[in-house]
């Protein structure tokens, strides 16, 4: 499998290859872009993007200079008609420096590509929310090469996917990002900081009451109270654990490292460290950890490579909650799904 790593920076090229990556996504948000739009990116980030053309004909030579390929993210979820014309205009030149695919979240925008065939590979994001073989198969009819699913995925329903199309190259999420509901159904705007942000971190006081106007008596309460401190705890872990490290600096969170040798099993050609936005030592270290365990599943058993998964961090409550899981049928103590 290819190892998929995010930069947002030239510099990070070489940085991330010799840490084990075989390819590099990012973001491109153009400064006639801003000028026109404002803050409203290309993308699914303001942050973490490449500033102009130039800065991208830089990665796409570093990344060529090592044998390396370039991926830029196009992965709104949709373009209004006063941005469709200069979308089609940036990818026109995103073509044109030599990057070797473009990341699609817009089912519109990827048939607007395919029937223009520029000399691009086409991606679908995980943006586009590709839940099963339909959806898949009608990316492929608009011109994908590479179907990137979404994070909640079961790997069962991954290998459905992967055994329906074996001639479509399928992405899977290992390490970082979270997401608490489905990122390609999230049509919420995040709030300012004093008025809650995401709506998704629940950043907002409120009260319990009975449907029937009684009071909620003492062991009600208790019920819910226990539920909301569980709830809270998985907030916990979807947002990486607080953005905690170890001490060697490996980043804890949402991870699928244990679930390599299925996902390879199952067909999928490349996994994906998500968080360009993230710092390079976050990312490195995040290649560092998935590099290692692709190598042991490449050569040991899956009970080595598990084993190894689960080991890197030193931190064993951590995978045993479940909690951190993208594939939790592979987690400590939870049954496999056929």
């Amino acid at each position: 499998m290819r190892l998929v790593a995010p930069i947002s920076a030239a510099e990070d090229i070489p940085v991330l290859a010799r840490a084990g990556a075989d390819e590099f996504y990012c973001g491109l948000v153009p400064g006639e872009w801003q000028k026109r739009f404002g803050r409203s990116t290309a993308n699914r980030r303001m942050s973490g993007n490449l500033q102009s053309f130039a800065d991208l004909a830089c990665t796409v030579a570093t990344a060529h200079g090592l044998g390396k390929r370039v991926s830029v993210a196009f992965n709104a979820q949709s373009y209004s008609a006063d941005r469709w014309d200069s979308v089609l205009a940036l990818l026109d030149r995103v073509a044109a420096s030599g990057a070797d695919a473009a990341i699609i979240g817009d089912l519109g925008l990827l048939a607007a590509l395919g029937e223009r065939r520029p000399p691009l590979r086409l991606h679908l994001s995980s943006v586009a929310s590709c839940r099963n073989v339909e959806t898949a198969e009608l990316a492929a009819e608009l011109g994908a090469t590479r179907v990137i699913l979404p994070r909640h995925l079961m790997l069962s329903e991954i290998r459905t996917i992967c055994r329906a199309l074996p001639t479509l190259e399928i992405e899977a999420f290992i390490l970082n990002d979270g997401c608490v509901f489905e990122e390609g159904a999230c049509h919420t705007l995040h709030l300012p900081g004093p008025l809650g942000g995401p709506i998704c971190l629940e950043r907002f006081t409120h009260e319990y009451h009975r449907n029937d106007g009684r009071p909620c008596g003492q062991p009600e309460l208790q019920r819910i109270h226990a539920n909301d401190a569980a709830w809270a705890k998985w907030l916990w872990y979807v947002f990486s654990c607080g953005f905690s490290v170890t001490a060697e600096g490996l980043p804890h969170g949402p991870c699928g490292l244990c679930a390599i040798p299925q996902l390879a099993a199952a067909g999928v050609g490349s996994v994906k460290i998500a968080g360009r936005e993230g710092s390079l030592e976050r990312r490195l270290k995040s290649v560092e950890m998935t590099r290692a365990v692709l190598d042991r599943c490449a050569s040991g058993s899956e009970r080595e490579t598990v084993a190894l998964a689960r080991s890197l961090r030193g931190r064993p409550e951590l995978c045993a909650s479940g909690f951190m899981c993208y594939y939790r049928e592979v987690g400590p103590g939870c049954v496999r799904h056929p």
